[in-house]
């Protein structure tokens, strides 16, 4: 007879068997502790946040810190159960006569709440409290949220709820009002590399950096998430994580080629960025994951202007140094066009069946938007720089043309102040002003006589300008 696999897979292996090994959620741990403190436990918990956070495992170790009696049998309640005592054990096993789990997503009728209500009634056949984890609480009908409310405001001591949704916004506000809500947070790449590093040590897999940050990263914010892939990743490549094969276990494609396809579209690279493009195509690349990977590039060179922290967008410094290139190539105003084409192409690869066309033709428009927009900005400061130096050669004009008349008076044009040129602007102000400074005409002595002529000459080269010193 086979001998029976008894692997357990990572999510499980490595699950938090205490409220301190919960890693990114400081302000649950934090309150919970403070609570457990002074004694002062609330009688409902409402768990809420996206997949994988910790929802289900945080409500088992409420449950087990209410009822662990310790090794001793007469421990008091702790967030730190001991894991050992018989409530321990059977809470953990999932048999346990006084804390029972429900899933609201297959039991969602009143007569099923109604039979939690009646359970409770009675208290706890060996445990402390009798406690209800219901998961998916937001399926529940409207008719069952209202036979719960009662229950929930006035419960009997022995009594503890413990919801955990996915979906808060479907929980009536009057079932929230009577429940200690904690939302789970998505965690930082940081934290789940960390996390990760960590396993992988204890697991004796070689692994570096990128391929950690790769994992990290598609999680998009879910412990479990992350420790799936890592389980798969480590069968993939043979215990020894290599960057390459994870990106191909994933489906998604060269990162570095997708930046090179990104940075030569802002350069214009036409032939270059159809090579690319059809090199990933061949490869069996997703169209929709690669405009994905375009969107996200994008974003993060955009975002890059207003924040220098690599942490805060989840960028290695390598990968910042790439979208650094790429705003030298580029400008504000060239990402959000480039943006705006990305999006509208993200419905019309849906809606279309030739996706391969459609993309092409994404790429064309792109490659058409960053030509004409240097075009652009070059003719508009070619222009505004004429006009810059027609406003100073008007200037130097008029002074040799009153000088004559000057005599022992005084009549002195101010020079405009010399624009800047195209080099001395910033890449990410296109659309930088360039009109010169308004004009200003001191005007110390003059002859009445020669006054008005004088005004009327400065007037038609400078129609803004200014007279200094007539009401002395």
């Amino acid at each position: 007879m086979d001998k029976i696999n008894n692997y357990i897979n990572l999510s499980r292996k490595y699950r938090p068997l205490i409220i301190d090994d919960l890693i990114g959620q400081d302000h649950l741990v934090q309150t919970l502790q403070n609570g457990f403190l002074l004694n002062r436990i609330a009688h409902a918990f409402m768990l809420t946040g996206v997949r994988g956070v910790g929802k289900t495992t945080t409500a088992r170790i409420i449950a087990k810190a209410l009822n662990c009696i310790g090794i001793d049998g007469v421990s008091p309640m702790t967030l730190t159960p001991c894991g050992k005592c018989e409530h321990c054990v059977a809470i953990m096993n999932d048999n346990h006569m006084d804390v029972v789990e429900m899933d609201a997503a297959s039991k969602t009728g009143v007569d099923d709440v109604r039979e939690i209500i009646e359970n409770g009634k009675y208290k706890p056949i060996s445990a402390r409290y009798k406690v209800f984890i219901i998961d998916e609480v937001h399926m529940l009908s409207k008719n069952a949220f209202n036979a719960l409310l009662k229950t929930l405001e006035e419960p009997p001591e022995h009594l503890k709820f413990i919801f955990a949704t996915t979906e808060i916004r479907k929980v009536p506000i009057t079932v929230l009002s009577r429940c200690q809500r904690f939302d789970l947070k998505r965690l930082s790449i940081l934290d789940l590399s960390n996390h990760l590093k960590n396993i992988c040590q204890k697991e004796e897999i070689t692994f570096d950096e990128e391929s950690i940050f790769i994992l990290a990263k598609s999680a998009q914010g879910s412990v479990r998430d992350s420790l799936s892939l890592l389980d798969q990743a480590i069968i993939s490549c043979d215990k020894n994580l290599e960057k390459n094969k994870i990106t191909e276990m994933l489906g998604q494609g060269n990162q570095e080629e997708i930046y090179q396809l990104f940075l030569n579209l802002v350069t214009n690279n036409g032939q270059l960025v159809f090579d690319i493009f059809n090199n990933q195509y061949n490869k069996g690349l997703e169209l929709e994951i690669l405009l994905e990977d375009l969107m996200n590039i994008c974003h993060k060179a955009m975002s890059l202007y207003f924040i220098q922290d690599t942490n805060i967008l989840d960028i290695t410094d390598s990968e910042k140094q790439k979208l650094l290139e790429i705003q030298q190539h580029s400008g504000s105003s060239i990402l959000l066009s480039i943006w705006q084409i990305l999006l509208k192409g993200s419905k019309e690869l849906k809606d279309n069946h030739n996706s391969y066309a459609v993309f092409s033709m994404l790429l064309s428009k792109i490659l058409l938007v960053t030509e004409l927009g240097d075009v652009a900005n070059l003719l508009h400061r070619a222009s505004n720089l004429v006009e810059s130096n027609q406003h100073l050669n008007n200037a130097n004009a008029l002074q040799e043309k009153i000088s004559p008349i000057q005599e022992n008076k005084t009549i002195k044009v101010v020079d405009v102040k010399e624009s800047e040129t195209i080099d001395d602007i910033p890449p990410w102000e296109p659309q930088t002003n360039l009109a010169p400074q308004e004009s200003v005409v001191t005007v110390d002595v003059v002859n009445d006589t020669l006054q008005d002529t004088i005004k009327k000459d400065v007037l038609n080269v400078f129609p803004q300008a200014k007279f200094i010193g007539e009401d002395d």
